[in-house]
């Protein structure tokens, strides 16, 4: 239910604007493909959460300004700040240290594990009730991930490695789901983003930036350059500022499920744009897990 500030905006639109996220989250896979071809997976990340940041301060100064947001405690923005390093930090840091691992099916099969995660997470903490046909769609993912592992063809240039930091990146972001639900009320859109961002780039990249000091800027190209701004802006601001919305509105577990299309609209984008190939056991294991994901977050 919504409170009289924040009317609910009908299902149509939720949905409508979960589309657009899934779409933008999909092709984020495809651009980072193209970013990693001279910048280091991680040093990607850093200046994505360093973009990311500059591009939302003018956003938040222009809301606060109109009376959009709402000046907070500094002890409840320290906790969205946190809660961000974690849930955006690391989990961006994951990401492109995966993807520069790991093929993109792999990569959008193991994110495809976050709704099952956000069930676990949740239900460890208490919010939710384990039943069994979410038991049985935990274990059905879990054995898709596993044929993932055991599929002794690597023609995808997937490594374990890879799979791992895809994995981490799944987890810190159904962590940050389930324990940012109660605070994403206190927060409208703006800030939640900009904080959140804010206190990842000022943690996580200056430590990031200086382990690359040597690196050598002038030798990335144009379109690699446009692409970390499309990465920083695009997907990471517009698509996790509607993924705050909708969870203001839906459950957590269900505003998750948008991974469940995601590996594959993300799997045929690599296919088409990329080249990459498809293997029977990425078939099998990918089956299993979407399988999985649908049965665990059914009513």
């Amino acid at each position: 239910m919504s409170d009289p500030a924040h009317p609910h905006p009908g299902n149509a639109r939720l949905y409508s604007l979960l589309a657009l996220m899934l779409l933008l989250w999909s092709a984020n896979y495809i651009v980072g493909k193209v970013i990693l071809r001279e910048v280091p997976g991680t040093l990607a990340s850093a200046l994505r959460l360093v973009f990311s940041t500059v591009g939302m301060i003018p956003i938040y100064v222009w809301s606060r300004l109109r009376g959009y947001s709402q000046p907070h405690p500094p002890r409840t923005l320290l906790r969205l700040g946190v809660l961000g390093v974690i849930g955006v930090g690391l989990n961006q840091l994951s990401f492109l240290a995966g993807l520069s691992r790991t093929s993109v099916a792999h990569a959008a099969l193991i994110i495809a594990l976050t709704p099952a995660l956000v069930l676990l997470i949740a239900a460890f903490s208490g919010l939710e009730r384990v039943t069994r046909w979410k038991t049985g769609g935990l274990c059905l993912a879990i054995a898709g991930v596993g044929i993932l592992q055991l599929n002794p063809a690597k023609l995808e240039g997937a490594t374990l490695l890879g799979d791992f930091f895809m994995f981490v990146c799944a987890f810190t972001f159904a962590f940050f789901t389930v324990a940012g639900k109660s605070v994403t009320s206190r927060f409208d859109t703006v800030t939640m983003t900009t904080f959140a961002y804010g206190a990842s780039a000022l943690t996580v990249s200056p430590v990031v930036l200086a382990a690359h000091h040597g690196f050598s800027y002038s030798s990335v190209s144009a379109i690699t350059w446009a692409s970390l701004v499309y990465m920083a802006w695009i997907p990471s601001l517009l698509g996790l500022s509607i993924y705050y919305y909708a969870l203001r509105y839906i459950p957590a577990s269900r505003v998750s499920l948008q991974s469940y299309a995601q590996p594959l609209v993300a799997t045929l984008l690599a296919v088409v744009l990329l080249g990459e190939p498809v293997t029977g056991g990425v078939l099998a294991s990918g089956g299993l897990v979407l399988s999985g994901v649908f049965v665990a977050g059914r009513r």
